[in-house]
């Protein structure tokens, strides 16, 4: 099946010091949406940034912003990151009981509803609830610091949500964090996955047109392959 790909750079690696001229550089580079982790050192034993930097991002791009709610109770604070600019919120099947509340609360906020899953999550709990979402998260690293390796195993993860959404009829995003770099962006596009967040694979890097340009040259190559099979 051929999917619309979208490459996500993930703010968390992005130069704070002069973060408006980040957010340009990567929008002309062709970024498709930015991707935010909010941590609350609770969920993850680290903190990142909240609402502050979200409000100040919203007001200088009109992409889309993907927020990932790496934190306890996300529930309490779904309306403050609506109103803070969010289009797409994520939160984690670890620490929410009623995916399917959660997500028809985020439809009725008027953004995209999303769930993530940690790489020892096993994902069939989240595929119960995929009708009410509009995308899924796989974690391809251990969720909380920035610059980790990409785990092997989730392709296989990315293989089976894809898979069994098929069997489902069900065509939602399949979001991949952790670890996406030029060199494995077409393998995990290859088990499924069609957003890809990468942070120090973008903003790592000198030329974030150039950069980003190599990771598009990677997923149409995959696309091709799909229309000749």
């Amino acid at each position: 099946m051929s999917h619309s790909f979208k490459i996500a750079p993930s703010i968390l690696a992005a130069d704070f010091t002069r973060l408006g001229e980040e957010v340009h550089r990567i929008e002309q580079a062709g970024a498709d949406l930015i991707h935010f982790d909010v941590m609350d050192g609770h969920f993850v034993p680290n903190l990142s940034f909240g609402l502050p930097v979200l409000e100040a991002v919203r007001k200088i791009t009109d992409l889309p912003l993907d927020v990932h709610l790496m934190i306890d109770n996300p529930e309490r604070y779904l309306e403050e990151f609506v109103h803070a600019g969010a289009n797409s919120i994520s939160v984690h099947a670890e620490v929410c009981q009623q995916l399917p509340r959660i997500a028809d609360r985020l439809h009725q906020l008027g953004v995209r509803a999303a769930v993530a899953i940690n790489p020892e999550t096993e994902p069939e709990r989240v595929i119960e609830a995929a009708s009410h979402l509009d995308m899924i998260l796989v974690m391809s690293v251990h969720p909380g610091f920035g610059g980790q390796g990409f785990i092997e195993e989730s392709t296989g993860k990315l293989r089976r949500v894809r898979q069994a959404l098929q069997q489902r009829g069900l065509d939602l995003d399949v979001e991949v964090d952790g670890g996406i770099k030029v060199g494995n962006i077409r393998m995990v596009a290859e088990a499924g996955a069609n957003v890809f967040v990468s942070g120090s694979g973008i903003f790592g890097q000198p030329d974030y047109n150039e950069i980003i340009r190599r990771m598009r040259a990677e997923l149409t190559a995959v696309n091709a392959a799909d229309k000749t099979v």
